[in-house]
This record gives C-alpha cells, structure tokens and sequence, in this order.
C-alpha cells in the first residue's frame, strides 16, 4: 500500500510502498479514502512534540481519517453494529481502557494513550489498523472529503465550546470570542451558535478571507487585529457590542500573541479556554487572572462522545466546510503550504 512516512526529523515525509498492516483479532482494518491535515503534521516533523514525546521513526503521518471498513478481526462482536463496507471515521485517542481517564469515557487524555499518526500507524496510507471501539460508523451520504477533517479540526473546537457551556460562560447577555479562524476557528464560530446559548460571537483575526469566512458562518461581528493594540481592538469591539471585553473566548491559535491579546480582553469572571498550539509558552500577568476571577481551561481533542455528537450535527447538515483538495502525491507540497500559512480552511488529502 501507498504510505506517507517520516523518517527523519526536519525532512519531507517520505512516499512509499509498504505492506499492508495486518490486524490483530479485537481490530478493524479501515481502507482510508481521505485524510486530513493538521499543524500538528508540520509540528511532528519539525520536532515541536519531541520535548514531550520523542517518538520512534518511521512515524506514519496523518490523524484525521475516514474510509470503509475492508475486514473485521475474528474477536470483534456482532453487537458493535459494524460490517464490512460501512463508512466510518477513526476517534483519536487510543486510551489503555484501565486508567480513571478511560473508565469516564475520556481516552484521548489517557497516560497511555496512542495517536494514529504519531506511531506506526497513520490516515496517510491506504490502511490502517483501529481497535474497533474507536470507529464510529457515519452516514454513507457524507463527502469523505467533509469527513475527515471533523475528526480533529471539526472535533476539538467543539469540545473546547462545550467546556464554555458547562462552565455557565454562554448566555444571551454574554460576549463569547473566536480568536484565529483557521482550520479550527472555522468550525469554533459555528459551534458558539450552536452551543452559546444565544451569546453573541465574535471573531478575531488578522486574514480579512478567514474573517468573511466567520461571518458567512454565523459570527455576528467580525475584528481585524492586524497592526492594532489592545485599546484599539478594545474600543473597536466597544463600539460592535457595547462592551470592551469578551466574556468568554475560545482560543484557536495559542500564539504568544494571540494568548496575550485575548486574555487582556477577558471579563471579570470571564473564562478562557485555549486549543491551540502555534506556540508553546503563555506569559501573562498573574493579578489580573486572580483579582477578576477568571477561568483558564485546557482542552485537548475531544473523546468519542464528542465526535458522536459531531457526527450527528454533520448527518444534520448543521456544519459547513472550508475544504481543498489534493492527491496522494502532493502530501509534502501541502505540508509545506500549511507550513507557512497559505491554506485557507482545511486541506484534505483523498486517494
């Protein structure tokens, strides 16, 4: 089979020929139709994960993946739902099943976990191997190509919007902020409609296409931050909204800057909830966090309950896409497009 490896740190993945993965008894081989690409494909190879987690090469790339299940290990059971040729997506997060993490449900954040795409196995190759507890079978109606993307891009906003919700931030008297419209953002302002209560959302950015994008998906205001201080943008979104703060955000980016920015517009008692990962420091001043009560959550992914749901809104046709297209053999062009910022939405890649 067609496989995208990295061999070395720092160097272009490599396409190759290798054989296809046999699967072990509890384990469904899925031929992947399309996967999607994340930052995070640019920051494995670039070394951003190998303070964390210097994992052994050849590392198979790729982690937002759909296809059709090829064959069923000899132990899965009957009661899971699943036959061959069904149309599935893949959750992330392979979790131990025995840790207190897994016991509630929340895999992804496992001790033990393993990431396709950050091991052996990986959606750049035309199989790939899954326990059959991290398939989920979707409607056979749904592009491959809209798909894919849900499984991280479409995912992890969603569960850092529910964070938002269940922390009381939404309500039709609140302000809540998007804060970078990328791959993820796009999907962040149309979950802040479909969660917020009725709050009101804005989005920040510094690309004007990414901000027609927030609004054309149900941003109610849009603020090109590009070049500006935080008074300005402040009086800017005053005279938007009638307030010069946001009472809860999401954070898309997790640039220095950006980290920076949104956190110096936070409310008293505003909360604070980041997914991205372009940097990898936050340095803010501590009294204002403390004296105005305010909340800073982390949020990693999402668990297979919040893909099930996002799935359900996809089947719904209540989420819309920004998607490209490429083929197999254009994987290290487009890594390196994304690289240095050029993809608008998501990039997907379908065999």
């Amino acid at each position: 089979m067609k496989a995208a490896r990295m061999h070395e740190y720092g160097k272009p993945a490599v396409l190759e020929d290798i054989p296809i993965p046999d699967i072990k008894p509890d384990e469904i081989l899925v031929n992947v139709k399309a996967c999607g690409m994340c930052r995070s494909d640019v920051q494995l190879i670039d070394g951003y994960f190998r303070k964390y987690a210097d994992i052994p090469t050849p590392i198979t790339l790729g982690h937002e993946i759909t296809g059709v299940i090829d064959k069923i290990g000899s132990l899965v059971p009957k009661t899971v739902g699943l036959e061959e040729g069904d149309h599935v997506v893949v959750a992330p997060g392979w979790g131990d099943g025995i840790c207190r993490h897994c016991q509630v449900g929340n895999t992804h954040i496992c001790p033990n976990v393993r990431w396709p795409g950050f091991g052996p196995v990986g959606g750049f190759a035309e199989f790939i191997p899954v326990p059959a507890r991290y398939l989920i079978k979707v409607d056979k109606r749904l592009p491959f190509e809209t798909l894919a993307p849900l499984t991280d891009a479409g995912l992890t906003p969603y569960r850092g919007i529910k964070k938002l919700r269940d922390a009381g931030a939404l309500d039709p008297d609140r302000i809540v902020g998007v804060f970078g419209v990328g791959g993820l953002g796009a999907y962040a302002v149309q979950y802040a409609r479909l969660l917020g209560s009725g709050a009101r959302v804005v989005a920040f950015a510094r690309n004007p296409d990414k901000l027609a994008i927030a609004k054309e998906y149900g941003a109610d205001f849009t603020i090109n931050i590009k070049g500006k201080s935080v008074d300005e943008i402040g009086k800017e979104l005053s005279a938007l909204t009638g307030q010069n703060t946001v009472d809860a955000m999401i954070d898309c980016a997790g640039a220095v800057e950006m980290v920076q920015l949104a956190t110096s517009l936070l409310s008293i008692s505003g909360h604070y909830v980041d997914v991205g990962l372009v940097g990898d420091r936050i340095d803010i001043p501590l009294f204002p966090r403390v004296s105005r009560e305010q909340t800073l959550h982390g949020s990693f992914w999402g668990n297979n309950l919040d893909l099930m749901e996002v799935m359900a809104l996809a089947a719904q046709d209540k989420v819309r896409h920004t998607i490209e297209t490429f083929s197999f053999d254009q994987i290290n062009d487009y890594l390196n497009r994304l690289r240095v910022g050029e993809i608008v939405g998501r990039a997907v890649m379908k065999f």
